[in-house]
């Protein structure tokens, strides 16, 4: 019997690969002499090559992402020079589209397509049998989810101590955004529910309390919906039964009255939905073939927002067709007018096989050819303001995002958020000439002297909304910006009027 290896190369050691474990719980009687290991991109290649190659397996599955793929091309040269006999096989998002100009590819000895959830254990089973394929691209047949083995047994308890559990109630959607590979799919397959909750019951038996569900419309079939919060409802009731925390991808215009109900019972910190806006200019949407009531949207979030205690992560995306920087702005200001918890600013990627790659010439639209496969320009915005762009997510990130300034950043936003924000992104770079290694202690004093010297607010508000902020930063010592204001005695004139502001009840 052949020694097979499943792999991936994680973002983060915390994220666990759902993919290879569905893989492995379907090995079948290959399973005994199959081992699966992950690894993250942040691990030397030449070590994770030799820790691959340590029990002399014949076969190697690797799966690639996005995020993975530069490394995974290093990895696979390497393992090739070293042990070219090991038959290498690729799967994967990354390498199920456009495989045929991919240098990957053509290191390799196999790529399975779509879902291997089953096509790896028999093409396993052919090469052990000398049955090579003819072909080197394998595109599998569908198969009927109840065909399936589950994974969930194949998290272990590292796992479930210290990373992320990903679950899926249900694949596909029925949906066509241009930007997104769920648009190539059909429509929804959902698991069996019963066999699902039981599943889940299991983890948490076992102590999960963080279950992150990947559908991508999870709300699409409000009934099965109901019946899986419900089921968690429940666990809430239970002993034992604190920090239970539940993510959930919602379509944001589609929150009927029985869905509300339920969403309202669950307490604080227990709820999380990521609900993808992407763009509220409807001529946008109509370009990305993205249907959007823009009124409901705004009304669900609302909703969420003052009758439950769900914590809301609303993504919108730079670089669009057709979306140019004023109409982002007004985007980005309308959804922030909308109070969620949280909005995540992201730039367009062109992720291999999706058909946002029709309006590339009508939109001029160039992406970075190496991972991720950003935007880069387009016919609506340069290259340069395309990196203003980009510096402004990462900077919305570490300032707006982040928890650290919730005081600070309600002031740089309060007016003309988009651009106010834009301006000041626009001042930390050109001072500071870094996007990354920013110590905080450092952040406090960029943003003191940008919001007064570009965004020209008052200094005592700047300099009472940062002592906010740092009171609760966990850093200890004095903050490094007062040294600007001119001592400890502007320091204490500073505190006194915020008491003032307290007290006042403002």
């Amino acid at each position: 019997m052949p020694q097979i290896t499943l792999t991936t190369l994680n973002a983060r050691y915390i994220h666990a690969s759902m993919g290879l474990r569905y893989i492995y719980a379907n090995m079948g009687d290959l399973q005994a002499v199959t081992k699966l290991i992950e690894f993250n991109i942040n691990g030397r290649i030449i070590d994770i090559a030799e820790s691959l190659l340590q029990d002399k397996p014949e076969i190697i599955g690797i799966g690639v992402y996005i995020w993975n793929a530069t490394e995974t091309l290093e990895l696979v040269k390497l393992l090739k020079t070293i042990s070219p006999e090991t038959t290498i096989v690729l799967g994967g998002p990354e390498v199920s589209y456009e495989f045929e100009k991919q240098e990957l590819v053509s290191w390799v000895d196999f790529v399975i397509t779509g879902q291997a959830d089953l096509a790896f254990k028999e093409l396993c089973s052919n090469l052990n049998q000398n049955r090579k394929p003819v072909n080197k691209i394998i595109h599998p047949q569908a198969v009927e989810l109840s065909e399936i083995q589950l994974p969930y047994a194949y998290y272990n308890d590292e796992d479930v101590a210290n990373r992320v559990i990903y679950v899926e109630a249900s694949r596909g959607c029925p949906f066509k955004c241009e930007f997104c590979l769920s648009s190539l799919d059909k429509t929804v397959y959902p698991f069996d529910l019963d066999v699902f909750l039981n599943e889940m019951d299991t983890l948490y038996k076992r102590g999960v309390r963080h279950f992150k569900f990947v559908d991508r419309t999870f709300n699409l079939k409000v009934d099965t919906s109901i019946r899986i919060m419900d089921f968690f409802l429940n666990k809430m009731d239970a002993v034992n039964s604190e920090n239970l925390f539940l993510h959930f991808e919602l379509i944001p215009d589609h929150l009927p009255e029985k869905l509300k109900s339920t969403i309202a019972k669950f307490p604080q910190g227990s709820l999380q939905f990521e609900i993808g806006i992407q763009s509220l200019n409807p001529e946008v949407q109509t370009i990305i073939s993205r249907k959007q009531n823009t009124q409901k949207v705004k009304d669900n979030l609302s909703w969420i927002r003052e009758h439950s205690h769900a914590h809301i992560h609303a993504d919108l995306i730079i670089g669009l067709p057709g979306e140019s920087i004023d109409s982002f702005a007004k985007g980005l200001n309308q959804l922030y007018s909308y109070n969620p918890h949280e909005i995540q600013v992201g730039i367009l990627k062109r992720l291999k096989g999706t058909p946002i790659i029709r309006h590339t010439q009508e939109y001029d639209m160039r992406f970075n050819p190496l991972p991720p496969f950003n935007i880069v320009s387009n016919k609506l915005i340069s290259f340069n303001d395309m990196q203003r762009l980009s510096r402004f997510a990462r900077y919305w990130d570490l300032i707006v995002n982040s928890g650290r300034f919730k005081n600070t950043k309600e002031l740089i936003l309060s007016e003309n958020a988009f651009y106010n924000f834009l301006n000041l992104s626009d001042w930390i770079f050109s001072t500071s000439n870094q996007t990354h290694k920013i110590s905080l202690e450092r952040l406090y004093s960029l943003l003191y002297n940008g919001m007064i010297q570009t965004l020209e607010f008052d200094t005592d508000l700047v300099s009472s909304a940062l002592l906010s902020d740092f009171e609760v930063s966990g850093i200890k010592g004095r903050p490094k910006f007062l040294d600007v204001l001119g001592g400890d005695s502007d320091a204490r004139k500073i505190k006194s009027s915020q008491r003032q502001i307290r007290h006042s009840g403002l």
